[in-house]
């Protein structure tokens, strides 16, 4: 009986718990813009909110990496979760930008502790062969509550824009209870089985672990994961504005974009990611992704009809959908007994892209809504040329050796 098989039941905790917390993030996502205009936000201030949050990820991504590989993944992931739900309802109550600032904070936080954890753990059981398929249903998971998130947001806030938020913090007490009652730690058996294996040694803090991260073979791939973070931070981070703005779309048309957009990538992770990387190769996949990202957004800016809009969006879902897992399992591939460690620096190097991309999309958004995503296409199109050069300088290296 294969590992996958064997702990299958562990991985449907993993994917019920990234569900519920990302359920509850997507439940926030078509009421953002009422919101943030009820309270008299601009789009610079969105962006530095986001950016807050990626901050406080990145700052604490490596730690949690280290911890994660120390103290086992399920504690992470339990108290994440907690703090999680706290800085939702912290959210949703507040009504001062400082509050607001603070509930961002702590949400990176928590992200920090989760993410790194989560794909470690699926790294624990599954085998290089069942690596990618195992990270196609984790990331099936947070695109199904992506999917349904939105959704429940949209009929929730009929009740009040701040519901949405409160509703957020229950899924993540929810998500916590599910992991402390029932999730087994999966690192005291890899820790046994790999007890002759060399121990990475520890950085001494998460600037020492960056400056020594060129060294390693996975390199460049954080440097593509920058880039392409960034890009996407552009798009990601003014979509409900950029559609509310420019078509007076409201959170129901919003929600059902996301959805559909969404419902394509969870079919396709969770049914044929696992082949489509034995097929083409990590490398072709990435390329290819960051390609028709960077394409269908620049064609958002030349569409005007709510059906156009809603096909090109769909595209760019799709592709972030199966770009995102196909660059962890990479990364996994890379980092042999080190998951814990390079899961770490795949989030701190993500956060970094997601802390200068927010910053830069509120600020353009705020002079012309048209700007973000015309740098968007054009720093993601520019990655897929970089990746193009990356993979071709890796095939000669391991043709020559």
């Amino acid at each position: 009986m294969s590992i996958f098989l064997k702990n299958r039941g562990a991985l449907l905790v993993l994917m019920l718990n990234l569900f519920l917390v990302f359920t509850g993030i997507g439940l926030i996502i078509p009421i953002m813009p009422k919101f943030m205009n009820d309270l008299g936000i601009n789009g610079s201030t969105i962006g530095l909110l986001v950016a807050t949050f990626s901050l406080t990820q990145f700052l604490f991504s490596p730690l949690a990496g280290r911890l994660s590989d120390t103290f086992g993944r399920k504690r992470m992931i339990f108290f994440g979760m907690l703090i999680f739900a706290f800085s939702e309802g912290l959210f949703g109550f507040a009504d001062s930008a400082l509050l607001l600032f603070i509930a961002r904070m702590l949400g990176g936080i928590s992200a920090a502790m989760i993410m790194p954890s989560v794909m470690a753990y699926a790294a624990d059981i599954t085998t290089s062969e069942e690596r990618a398929a195992g990270m196609g249903f984790i990331n099936a998971s947070i695109t199904t509550g992506f999917i349904i998130g939105p959704g429940i947001g949209g009929y929730i806030a009929e009740f009040g824009i701040r519901v949405p938020f409160y509703a957020a913090g229950v899924a993540g007490i929810a998500a916590a209870l599910i992991t402390l009652l029932i999730l087994r730690e999966s690192l005291p058996a890899k820790a046994a089985d790999s007890a002759d294996t060399p121990v990475q040694p520890q950085k001494s803090s998460l600037f020492s672990q960056l400056k020594h991260s060129y060294r390693e073979p996975y390199f460049l791939s954080l440097i593509i994961v920058f880039v392409m973070s960034f890009g996407l931070a552009n798009f990601e981070t003014v979509f409900g504005l950029f559609v509310d703005h420019k078509f007076g779309f409201d959170p129901q048309d919003i929600a059902f974009i996301i959805t559909f957009g969404s419902i394509a990538g969870a079919v396709v992770q969770a049914t044929i990611f696992s082949w489509i990387l034995k097929r083409f190769g990590e490398n072709r996949v990435i390329s290819v992704c960051l390609f028709f990202a960077g394409t269908f957004i620049l064609l958002t800016l030349f569409v005007h009809t709510f059906w156009l809009i809603f096909a090109v969006t769909f595209v760019v879902f799709l592709a972030i959908d199966i770009l995102r897992p196909a660059i962890g399992t990479q990364m996994s591939m890379l980092a042999n007994d080190q998951q814990g460690y390079v899961a770490g620096l795949n989030s701190a190097f993500t956060s970094l892209g997601n802390i200068a991309g927010p910053i830069v999309a509120g600020y353009l958004f705020d002079i012309n809504l048209n700007f973000p995503y015309s740098l968007s296409s054009l720093v993601l199109l520019f990655c897929f040329a970089f990746s193009l050069k990356v993979y071709a300088r890796r095939k000669k290296v391991s043709v020559s050796s």
